[in-house]
């Protein structure tokens, strides 16, 4: 088992935290967004924690996807893991500016490198289930059922219905199990760097004979690949940041009850009853329970606006190996 860091502090932005629902993904929206993380990420640093961070990109890679369809008449389109490496720049450059910016205003740039962005690999099996059964929300939120209906016939897409309301293009979301460039990311966290990483839980690919990788129309879920990465480089926490304040056990329903603070057995119970979707919570909770099982001294779920209090340990839900 990895020795764990407790002064290495894993963060997972979900890519509805930089699009959230009701916003016009505008770039206003998304430098807001990306700040609001940024101002997070600059408080733990100043603590004297080493922070790596990745990204979710489901509605961006489905934007990316939709404007690609929309002008395949004129310019070819690309696949999903072309797709998701468009997303590691997109996002990348948003939050390695914004945390820079937030270094600069409060006079830390002197001591900290600074932030860098990766173009990460992560590697999936071939005979995965998940090819058969589309589960990754990406891109808009529709709620008109005749359009659903109608894009269904004519692109071949699969839909399903969103925790958070509405429909979404669902596509399949196999498991990762390695982060190709992992050694790359030790090196540049134990140099002093900000590391954004597994961004949209990496660019997906399977290994061939020899070694030889290739990219698959996929988009890996960014918790559960984060938690490959966060066990790899021995963080000791790993705190997930999205646009619901916690796990909540009968989400959206009367009644509903938010989990504070949980042991890892208490909420694997709660994950094999079925209590978290598969396609929204589920994989942040089974991100979160695996970190733990592998090691983990803590893993944490809450809304990025609260993002210092959930790394913090007094916000969102929390959960410990017992």
């Amino acid at each position: 088992m990895v020795r764990r860091d407790e002064k290495l502090v894993f963060i997972a932005l979900g890519g509805n935290a930089f699009q959230s629902k009701g916003d016009r993904g505008t770039p206003e929206d998304y430098w807001r967004n990306a700040t609001a993380a940024a101002e997070t990420i600059v408080r733990i640093v100043e603590e004297g924690y080493r922070v790596a961070v990745t990204h979710g990109n489901g509605p961006q890679v489905g934007i990316i996807s939709e404007w690609m369809e929309g002008l395949k008449a004129r310019i070819p389109p690309q696949t999903l893991d072309i797709a998701g490496s468009m997303t590691q720049g997109w996002l990348g450059y948003l939050l390695v500016q914004a945390i820079h910016n937030t270094l600069a205003d409060r006079g830390l740039v002197d001591r900290v490198r600074g932030a860098v962005a990766l173009v990460n690999r992560v590697a999936v099996r071939e005979d995965d289930p998940a090819w058969q059964n589309p589960t990754k929300f990406i891109g808009a939120w529709y709620t008109d059922e005749a359009e659903v209906e109608r894009l269904s016939k004519e692109k071949g897409w699969v839909f399903k219905r969103d925790p958070r309301g509405g429909w979404r293009r669902v596509v399949p979301s196999p498991d990762p199990y390695r982060n190709v460039e992992v050694e790359a990311v030790k090196t540049l966290l134990s140099n002093g760097w900000i590391v954004v990483a597994s961004g949209g839980g990496g660019i997906p690919v399977v290994e061939k004979e020899r070694g030889k990788l290739v990219g698959c129309e996929a988009v890996i879920d960014k918790d559960l690949a984060g938690e490959v990465l966060a066990t790899a480089l021995g963080a000791g926490h790993f705190v997930i940041l999205t646009d619901v304040d916690g796990v909540y056990l009968d989400f959206g329903r009367d009644g509903a009850r938010r989990l504070e603070r949980v042991s890892v057995d208490e909420l694997e119970q709660y994950y094999r009853e079925g209590h978290f979707p598969p396609g929204s919570m589920g994989p942040k909770v089974l991100a979160s329970i695996r970190f733990i099982r592998h090691g983990g001294l803590r893993a944490a779920i809450g809304h990025l606006r609260e993002g210092y209090d959930v790394v913090r340990g007094v916000g969102g839900t929390q959960v410990f190996p017992r």
